[in-house]
């Protein structure tokens, strides 16, 4: 049993200590959950065994209490992997794929690859997670072809003793690829058959398939409006032929059109009208805001709205608005603001996190995604601090209660400690443990602020999104993947007016909350510029106009930067070489990039504003000119033909 293999390969008790390991049901067990006592791990099932094992072990390496029990908030915990069948992954930062590389005939499987797997199966189990989206949601309908199948059952193969199911991406289109049929519209009977039969295949082969996930009519993908249909339409015939097996229906709410709407109300508008004609086994997947992986949005208007259907959060590990793998930035406190985010749908306490695993809303499946940061880098996520973020979206999936402070704690002492317990080591916590978990707490902050402050987004470089590039409004690209469609600075301020003034997606809220997000005097800073266009000169709480506090926002996330380098400077001592170094370089090159984004916005707005930097301010060290001619990933000018961005 894997459980009692853990347990004898990383005991930290008493030599000798007997442990009882009991699969019995217990009315305070759910699902997969279990009960520690000092002696003794009590689960419902042999994979609960395990997560008790594995969480015996954490407590006894930080200290912590082994009287518990411990049920899961949500009970699928996915990760959803963007990798691409020919090994590269999309918005990944970690090295290729460890599911897929570039082969010319049918994908083989090693046992170096079995191995790797099984690794990664390990360390999901020790935090809860229990399922993996192999494939990229702009889905190749190859993955569904027998050759892959047959891969997709050899990783199943391996990752089942560890709990974990495997789910695929679906191309809505793949009956015309593979089935060579003359249409995909979901009620075709020649459609809805071959579903069933590609199902059955499946499920023949992996009698524990999970089910799909589908990415339809968003950014060029097919989908059922193809076609004059419904997301319902489409939806529900997949959940039909995965019914009889046990599958569910992952149906993402990522879902926008070129047009002049407000892009942060669409999802909204294509999903609410449908709310209650969804199956009971299709889940709606929806981004933790609004538009797209911010630094920081408010929550999603969808969450707690939508009463008679399964929702589920979508988080993003990987950082692909966030510094990729070179930027510091702790995301358990994104996903700790927007599981607390209060909804009121159901009054006070209707939190984003109830209104999704059942406390509030009957929903036959619960779940929760995460895009994976995942690659084959030897670290697993191509720098040490990104491992953070797996580990947090795991326990936050397993305890969506827990708080972003407790597991950085967890994660510092789990990674960095001595061998022994760091409960009595007073030097080690006070000297590392203390100011490693500031900084983690810290760095989100820091990266807003010298990103895209009071509520500023979607403001980065073109196609890779990274750097400034507040500039960047091409004629050929469509305005709403433009940075200036979403700070609309001029010369009367800044700001998008979402307001009901505006384009009233305040609206879409419930009216408690969007009483607050609408008034100027209650809506909450860190939502300032997402909600209403301000004039430069307006007052902010602070007492300094507008223009200077966005320049003391940016001046403060540049010096976090410089006070992460001294902090980790000063703990050398501490860590290993290897590691010392790398969180150094890394650090360097953040502080380059955050000066880059200051000077690069900064000097931007100010063409607008007309007003000098406040005292205390530094004055930029690079000029607009220069920064809108070069990429910022790079720091090389564009081709002449580039025209700049």
């Amino acid at each position: 049993m894997l459980a009692i293999e853990e347990l004898k390969d990383g005991w930290m008790g008493k030599a000798g200590a007997k442990m009882l390991l009991i699969v019995k049901f217990d009315q305070s067990i759910k699902g997969d959950g279990y009960i520690l006592k000092p002696q003794s791990i009590q689960a419902a099932t042999p994979v609960g065994l395990l997560y008790g094992a594995f969480d015996y072990l954490r407590r006894q390496k930080v200290g912590e209490d082994l009287h518990v029990t411990s049920n899961p908030s949500y009970q699928r915990r996915i990760l959803n992997h963007w990798d691409n069948l020919n090994g590269t992954i999309e918005r990944g930062y970690a090295g290729s794929s460890i599911f897929w590389r570039n082969e010319k005939q049918a994908p083989t499987v090693t046992e170096a690859d079995r191995k790797l797997w099984r690794e990664y199966a390990r360390a999901n189990a020790s935090v809860g997670i229990n399922g993996a989206v192999l494939n990229n949601v702009n889905a190749s309908p190859i993955i569904l072809s027998d050759d892959y199948l047959n891969k997709v059952k050899e990783v199943a193969d391996v990752l089942r003793p560890y709990g974990m199911r495997v789910y695929l991406s679906v191309n809505f289109a793949s009956p015309m690829v593979l089935g060579k049929l003359a249409t995909a519209d979901p009620l075709a009977p020649g459609v809805i058959n071959w579903w069933k039969d590609k199902a059955n295949e499946i499920y023949k082969a992996i009698p524990d398939f999970g089910g799909f996930l589908v990415k339809a009519n968003s950014e060029g993908q097919p989908g059922p409006q193809d076609y004059k249909r419904t997301h319902v339409d489409g939806a529900n015939m997949l959940a039909d032929v995965l019914q009889p097996h046990g599958g569910i229906v992952m149906w993402r709410a990522f879902v926008y059109s070129a047009s002049d709407k407000d892009r942060a109300k669409q999802a909204y508008e294509e999903f609410m009208p449908f709310d209650g004609r969804f199956r009971d086994n299709v889940i709606i997947q929806v981004k933790n805001g609004p538009i797209d992986f911010q630094p920081r949005e408010p929550f999603s208007p969808l969450f707690g709205a939508m009463k008679k259907t399964s929702v589920m959060p979508e988080f993003q590990i990987t950082k692909e608005y966030l510094g990729e793998n070179i930027h510091l930035v702790y995301l358990g406190t994104l996903w700790e603001e927007a599981l607390k985010s209060d909804t009121y749908q159901q009054g006070k306490g209707s939190t984003v996190a109830r209104c999704t695993d059942g406390s509030l809303y009957p929903q036959q499946y619960t779940a929760i995604a995460g895009v994976a940061n995942i690659g084959l880098d030897a670290n697993w996520c191509g720098s040490n601090f990104d491992q953070a973020n797996w580990y947090a979206y795991g326990r936050l999936a397993w305890d969506n209660q827990l708080t972003a402070t407790q597991i950085a704690d967890e994660w510092v002492k789990l990674t960095f400690s001595p061998d022994q317990t760091t409960a009595g080591d007073s030097k080690w916590q006070n000297g590392f443990l203390k100011p490693v978990t500031a900084m983690m707490m810290k760095s989100r902050e820091a990266m807003v602020n010298y990103e895209m402050p009071l509520g500023l987004h979607h403001i980065f470089a073109a196609d890779r999104h990274y750097g400034p590039g507040p500039w960047y409004a091409p004629k050929k690209v469509r305005v709403d993947w433009t940075p200036p469609y979403y700070h609309k600075a001029g010369a009367d301020g800044i700001g998008f007016d979402r307001t009901s003034k505006g384009t009233a997606a305040v609206n879409q809220y419930q009216q408690t909350v969007a009483d607050e997000f609408d008034n100027l005097k209650t809506c909450p800073e860190k939502y300032l510029l997402w909600f209403h266009h301000l004039p430069w000169t307006y007052q902010v709480a602070s007492g300094r106009t507008l223009w200077d506090e966005i320049c003391y926002r940016y001046q403060d996330g540049l010096q976090s930067v410089k006070e992460f380098q001294k902090t980790w400077d000063s703990l050398r001592p501490f860590v290993d070489e290897q590691r010392f170094e790398e969180v150094q370089s890394k650090l360097q090159r953040q502080y380059h990039d955050a000066q880059v984004y200051k000077d690069g916005c900064l000097l931007y707005f100010q063409t607008f504003s007309k007003m000098p930097f406040p005292p205390g301010c530094e004055k930029p060290i690079y000029t607009l000119d220069y920064l809108e001619s070069i990429d910022p990933f790079t720091m090389e000018k564009f081709p002449a033909s580039n025209g700049g961005q």
